[in-house]
């Protein structure tokens, strides 16, 4: 891939337009520096550790205890990423240099970068700016960036949610967790209602355990239809309503990584001058794929020429 681009910048900058020969050979010179490659690898392990745990909370259906298993084991790999994986990193970026016939620097020689005058620049060497200023601050960042999304408090909260679920028989039941998780909601819990919760627990779990019906679910959405069939959302009224303040919190964490991820799609250079609304409409339409896919083109169409009478017809 690396060959086939500059190999395509070379075309440009032979055969290309004047408008085009400039940008060509800027984005030439950059990507065969050994800063380009450096961030290029550096990015892809950054990334490789992240997605998965990326991918589990941008999907609706997350398993909620796996996914904070997932967030400790991606903090645990960039803080082992810090501390041992700077010179394998290295050394694969060298390689990948020469066989690219791409100059490394020698890493004990000053380092001044290109947009900064030499006398002013800090005295620091190649290591020391590839090390420090890159390599271990930009993990940092992303350690204090879990740190502060999923913080006790937020990490508390959905391990709390996590013991509503069915799955095993009700193995992750845990009456005391499940106590906390609604004192987390003291306007839909008053003292006394947590009493009746408490209470409630009790004969729940072993209502559920002992019935065959509730025995292969999976999931607490599941659960919830599953006691609204039986009416039993009547009979624990409680355990319902966190099973229905716990099926919000999975779904706007996804809503929010979706949004995110999505807006560095649609919000282009071009989207960036369009008015809000016009953006947020872009970005439902994009992020609700699975709604807006169910529309057939003939019913935007009519809808849009019944918006106002029009010269033309669609």
């Amino acid at each position: 891939m690396f060959k086939s681009v500059v190999k395509v910048l070379k075309l440009i900058i032979e055969d290309g337009s004047t408008d085009n020969i400039g940008e060509a050979n800027r984005s030439l010179r950059d990507i065969q520096s050994f800063e380009f490659v450096f961030h290029l690898f550096f990015m892809r392990s950054i990334l490789g550790v992240t997605n998965d745990l990326s991918q589990a909370l941008q999907r609706k259906d997350q398993d909620i205890g796996n996914a904070m298993a997932l967030v400790k084991d991606c903090k645990d790999q960039l803080q082992h990423m810090r501390e041992n994986a700077f010179e394998a990193l290295l050394d694969q970026v060298s390689s990948f240099c020469g066989k690219h016939d791409i100059e490394v620097p020698n890493m004990d020689d000053a380092y001044v970068a290109q947009w900064r005058s030499h006398r002013k620049a800090p005295r620091i060497t190649h290591l020391h700016h590839y090390r420090v200023d890159i390599f271990i601050q930009i993990i940092e960042w992303q350690l204090a960036e879990l740190n502060h999304r999923f913080s006790e408090v937020n990490t508390e909260l959905l391990l709390c949610l996590a013991c509503l679920s069915p799955d095993d028989s009700f193995r992750a039941f845990d009456k005391q967790k499940l106590l906390r998780f609604a004192e987390f909601y003291p306007q839909d819990f008053t003292p006394r209602d947590l009493l009746a919760l408490e209470d409630q627990l009790g004969i729940y779990i072993h209502h559920m355990r002992t019935r065959s019906d509730f025995s292969q679910l999976k999931g607490i959405g599941s659960l919830a239809r599953k006691m609204v069939e039986k009416g039993l959302h009547k009979t624990f009224n409680y355990v319902y309503l966190l099973l229905t303040l716990a099926l919000t919190l999975p779904v706007a964490t996804a809503s929010v990584e979706r949004a995110f991820s999505a807006m560095n799609i649609v919000k282009g250079p071009l989207r960036n001058r369009m008015g809000d609304q016009w953006l947020s409409d872009s970005l439902l339409v994009y992020i609700e794929k699975d709604v807006f896919i169910c529309i057939d083109n003939d019913s935007i169409m009519q809808r849009f020429q019944n918006m106002k009478t029009r010269r033309g017809q669609l």
